[in-house]
């Protein structure tokens, strides 16, 4: 990125105070570059005076971009009329995330702030379920009537489309407010002027209620290819929209999201390099500590079979490589089928085609490897015996996890859970004390031990 080019350089322009040179080199940037630049800057105290050298065309756009945190601060440090101006020229929908990431008091004073049409409009995205399309959207779209002659449609569009997050879409509504249709600009571009509105319309649309989840709006846009997608409530009144590059940022957050519970871990809403360690702590301890009380039933199946690792002490040599490869492989069915529950390839319903799948996919791997680990204790530790139960059970550990790693997010899934929840730490302790447990019965079986 070109700000990574010139951080050193504002940094520098910092510690001399050369405002004035930091100015211009501002002024060259895009409010992305800008926001970069700031979310890199060490010393919060600089971020002020550097906040207040961009220009005003620009400064809501970084503002935006920048981290909450340091949203966050400089709302603590510039004056009342600087933040009703800046909170004014927010988008609604960036207006909406910084009030949910703010402490209640600061967003409640800012809302004071706001002249009483724009706080209601706040308070209305407010008050949306958290992580539903509402809110999300912007009430910034331009709508049009069907009987108005193609003409006055296009006078419409020219005098209310700079404030409209998109124009790429026109709306058409009833007197109500109830959609009736979305028609691309370029048919009104291209239509005859004595046509109306009613004459280019195809009553065919695609829209989403607005306390559905953010997930499926974005699959919604993926699927049917759009760049905007309307939102309408129960009744059909159209109430906003939603565009490409919101459901973009939104894909970014679940999937760092699902990393972050995959790997046992309470998500983070910050950037790492802003997060504070004590928060890296808390986050990350209370997962960790669960885990390692599940370690003792490991500890426990272990001690429960002493006798049959005393009578047959080289079945002692596979435990890791056992309960390692099972772990494994429930890591990788899970992820699979986490991944498609996401992205809508999988759903619920076809949870008994995941069985047949995985099932004849487990026996697959499991013979594969069970050979592999027969001939290992053939012909390294205990003969034809212990290889013989070594390779068993990797069959069964196997079918037994590629099960388990699949059907788990479906079953999460089905009661509303997060199917991420089931991440490779849980996942793995889970496979290693049921693993155990199918090693020494087996062992037990073959070997006649008690």
């Amino acid at each position: 990125m070109f700000s990574h080019l010139i951080l050193p350089d504002i940094k520098e322009l910092i510690e001399q105070k050369n405002w004035k040179g930091l100015k211009a080199v501002l002024s060259d940037l895009a409010p992305q570059d800008i926001a970069e630049v700031f979310n890199g800057l060490e010393e919060k105290k600089d971020l002020i005076m550097a906040f207040r050298l961009i220009s005003k065309d620009k400064v809501s756009d970084v503002f935006a971009e920048i981290d909450p945190s340091l949203q966050e601060f400089i709302l603590h440090h510039i004056a009342d009329k600087e933040i009703q101006e800046l909170i004014q020229e927010l988008p609604p929908d960036d207006r909406t995330a910084l009030f949910e990431d703010l402490p209640g008091r600061l967003t409640q004073k800012i809302l004071n702030l706001l002249p009483a049409e724009e706080r209601k409009e706040a308070l209305q995205l407010l008050g949306y379920p958290e992580d539903s399309v509402g809110r999300l959207m912007t009430p910034d779209y331009i709508a049009v009537k069907k009987e108005w002659p193609i003409e006055k449609a296009l006078q419409h569009i020219r005098q209310y489309g700079r404030d409209a997050e998109t124009i790429d879409m026109i709306y058409v509504v009833d007197n109500r407010w109830k959609l009736l249709d979305d028609i691309p600009i370029r048919r009104f571009i291209l239509a005859e002027s004595e046509q109306t509105v009613a004459d280019i319309m195809d009553n065919e649309f695609v829209a989403i209620h607005a306390n559905e989840d953010q997930e499926v709006a974005y699959r919604m846009i993926k699927k049917y290819n759009l760049n905007v997608l309307p939102v309408i409530d129960s009744e059909g009144i159209l109430l906003g929209i939603v565009t490409v590059d919101d459901m973009l940022d939104v894909s970014e957050e679940e999937t760092t999201e699902d990393f972050q519970k995959i790997s046992a871990i309470e998500p983070i809403e910050e950037r790492y390099y802003t997060v504070s360690a004590p928060l890296l702590y808390k986050k990350r301890i209370g997962w960790l500590m669960i885990l390692l009380i599940t370690d003792f039933f490991s500890s426990s199946i272990i001690a429960h079979f002493e006798n049959a690792i005393q009578a047959v002490i080289a079945l002692a040599f596979f435990i890791p490589v056992l309960i390692d490869s099972g772990g494994n492989i429930a890591a990788q069915s899970s992820t699979l089928i986490i991944r498609a529950l996401a992205t809508g390839e999988l759903s619920v319903q076809k949870w008994f085609s995941v069985v047949k799948k995985e099932l004849v996919v487990g026996l697959l791997i499991g013979l594969t490897l069970g050979i592999v680990l027969y001939v290992r204790g053939f012909f390294w530790r205990g003969g034809p015996t212990v290889g013989m139960v070594v390779g068993m059970s990797m069959v069964a550990i196997t079918v037994w996890a590629n099960l388990l790693g699949s059907l788990l997010p479906i079953v999460l899934t089905k009661f509303k859970l997060d199917p991420a929840v089931i991440s490779s730490p849980l996942l793995t302790t889970l496979v290693d004390s049921t693993g155990l447990i199918i090693y020494f019965s087996l062992a037990q079986v073959v070997f006649h031990l008690h």
